[in-house]
């Protein structure tokens, strides 16, 4: 999956939209073996489970007049049978060489619509837009505000507010590959009306400017936090804030757009943010493993958020099945066998209904929520205690985890050096909990334990080992990998960050 598939050639087209009569372009061959070799870069980077078995298709509704639709796209929209007086809103961009239907069927977010109560807008492009259908998330044509492909866009978020009765401050975005790149398009673009996204595989906004988008995807461009915020900053020179919260999937054997990206779109939107470019908490989560940094706001809100897909290569993670955290299919190509992302990215956007209770008891919060003790693999917790409560709900990450009689409280099997935050809500006799306290974050002690199998390329692609040309060398221990290629793989065991040994035998 090449995020971009037209060649910077003069003799292509400038949009690819328009041919006119008696004239006809191709690519050249230098284009076409560039176009062959993203192609096969795409494939070879994806590392994907067994097909889930056929499903029927997910019903969506094709929506006309939307706005004046300067980009030519198609608007789709999945709704749920049952849905809030004033649902949130999520629009959804698939990546290259595929369609709506596509992305719907696999992703896992009409699943998790249907849990949640919000709604789903599905943009597509065609190859008359592009050819390999990818959105033109390089084109300046596309990518700026009020223009082409990303006022298309906009228009469906508007229409969906108007036809729908959809939230407008609960407006969100999310894709994969080019459509990640696109989402990094709409946040920065429009901050004024998505309140977060999702950018998955994808790229760093206007990371094209001045470099080939082959660059941009591998080996990455590299800027200082402040060069790519300021890009940011100019899309819409006259917003001055809020900005949107992101959140970065990264797998860290993705060759076609590689695990640089994630670093880059962190620096970028932690900068927009005034954040440092160090994570305030990291944590493992799902059920591969995956890496989770948050960069909270002042407030606690989490503002910038990166997961790290251990193992798989370009494409959405999902995890087929019907336990709470699974979704997804892998009935198509680019979409892998791992963790459910459609569940964690609904979470992020404050859908799940985690954060909040529905209908809160009458109990007061406790106040005093601390942290009074930390260890390796526990935090114990202390609060005020709270008149006529019968005990109290202590909730870890958004999750209710234990129902103590009251402080203090051991939270445990945690894992060494991973940040978290906890609340807690008196219940009544009944069991109804009442309002939440203000949320308490720590961080165990000991250092977190991260492991990587992957072939030595992707090894030191990802920034785990280097190379001399020959040989790969595990960074940190320097402990020799084999040959740098393709076909020699090794698990490595991260301890601390930074420093990485042979795990062959067993990880952590």
């Amino acid at each position: 999956m090449s995020l971009r598939s037209r060649s910077t050639d003069t003799d292509t087209p400038a949009t690819g939209r328009r041919r006119p009569p008696g004239r006809t372009y191709g690519l050249t061959r230098r284009a076409l073996v560039r176009l062959l070799a993203l192609v096969l870069l795409a494939v070879g980077g994806v590392v994907a489970g067994p097909a889930s078995p056929a499903v029927a298709a997910v019903a969506l509704q094709r929506v006309t007049g939307f706005g004046a639709n300067p980009g030519q796209l198609t608007m789709y929209v999945y709704r749920p049978a049952s849905l809030p007086a004033h649902p949130p809103v999520v629009i959804a961009l698939h990546g290259c060489t595929q369609n709506a239907q596509t992305y719907a069927d696999n992703s896992g977010l009409p699943e998790l619509a249907d849990r949640d109560g919000f709604l789903v807008v599905f943009a597509e492009t065609t190859s008359a837009n592009n050819l390999n259908k990818c959105f033109n998330w390089f084109q300046a044509a596309d990518n700026r505000r009020g223009q082409g492909e990303a006022a298309s866009v906009q228009q469906m978020a508007a229409h969906a507010v108007s036809a729908y009765s959809a939230d407008p401050a609960r407006t969100f975005v999310t894709g994969l590959s080019a459509g990640g790149a696109m989402t990094s398009v709409m946040l920065a673009a429009y901050p004024d009306v998505f309140a977060a996204g999702a950018v998955i595989a994808g790229l760093p906004y206007d990371c094209a400017k001045g470099a080939s988008p082959y660059t941009c995807m591998n080996p990455g461009v590299d800027k200082s936090p402040a060069a790519w915020a300021q890009l940011v900053r100019d899309a819409y020179p006259a917003w001055t804030g809020p900005w949107p919260r992101v959140s970065i999937w990264q797998g860290d054997a993705d060759t076609t757009v590689v695990p640089r990206n994630a670093d880059e779109l962190r620096d970028q939107w932690t900068a927009v943010h005034g954040l440092p470019q160090t994570p305030a908490r990291t944590s493992v989560i799902g059920p591969d493993a995956t890496r989770q940094e948050e960069y909270p706001a002042a407030d606690g809100t989490v503002a910038v958020e990166v997961d790290r897909v251990p193992g798989i290569g370009h494409g959405t993670p999902v995890d087929p099945g019907s336990g709470p955290a699974q979704c997804g299919h892998t009935g198509a190509a680019y979409f892998l066998a791992s963790i459910c992302s459609a569940h964690w990215i609904s979470k992020f956007f404050g859908l799940d209904g985690s954060a909040t209770d529905p209908d809160p008891g009458t109990l007061p919060a406790p106040s005093g929520l601390a942290a009074s003790a930390v260890g390796d693999t526990t935090v114990t917790l202390i609060w005020d205690p709270v008149p006529g409560a019968a005990d109290y709900a202590v909730y870890r990450d958004g999750v209710h985890v234990a129902t103590p009689s009251g402080p203090p409280h051991t939270d445990g099997g945690l894992a060494p050096g991973t940040g978290h935050s906890w609340t807690v809500a008196a219940r009544d006799a009944a069991g109804t909990a009442g309002a939440r306290s203000a949320p308490v974050t720590a961080t165990t002690t000991g250092a977190p334990v991260a492991c990587w199998k992957a072939n030595n390329y992707q090894q030191v692609q990802a920034g785990r080992a280097t190379t001399d040309g020959s040989y790969a060398y595990a960074k940190g221990s320097g402990q020799n990998l084999g040959l740098y290629n393709l076909f020699v793989t090794h698990t490595l065991k991260e301890a601390p960050a930074g420093y990485f040994v042979i795990a062959d035998a067993g990880c952590p």
